[in-house]
């Protein structure tokens, strides 16, 4: 089964994290990555630029992109990371997502992945 893990965070917490402390945080994700990384069950994870980056895209005149900013959101925070997980069961999954660094601070929101088009062919 597979599992989309989202991160969430904004720019006031980020920006509240002492400097020090961002080495043993990086190696504590580090850490986490390579653990799974090496079961089979993290397939990738991916951080996301700042939500000031993101671009709203829709095809405009003539099929061509029409490119605004965006996403503006009603919250300060917005999707940080993603992780893909392939585990044998949602309980799997459940433990993998609380062993996330973090996860006693911050919740880890967990998407069972219905469809894979990349196997369906």
């Amino acid at each position: 089964m597979k599992y989309l893990m989202l991160i969430y965070g904004n720019e006031e917490k980020w920006a509240s994290f002492p400097a020090e402390a961002w080495p043993e945080a990086i190696a504590r994700q580090d850490a986490f990555n390579k653990k799974y990384e090496e079961t089979g069950e993290l397939i990738g994870a991916y951080g996301l630029g700042a939500e000031m980056q993101a671009r709203l895209v829709r095809r405009g005149q003539d099929g061509l992109p029409a490119v605004t900013d965006g996403p503006y959101q009603e919250t300060k925070e917005y999707i940080a990371s993603f992780y893909l997980l392939d585990v044998e069961n949602e309980e799997r999954a459940h433990q993998i997502a609380a062993d996330m660094p973090w996860a006693d601070e911050e919740p880890v929101e967990l998407w069972p992945i219905l469809h894979d088009s990349k196997n369906d062919l």
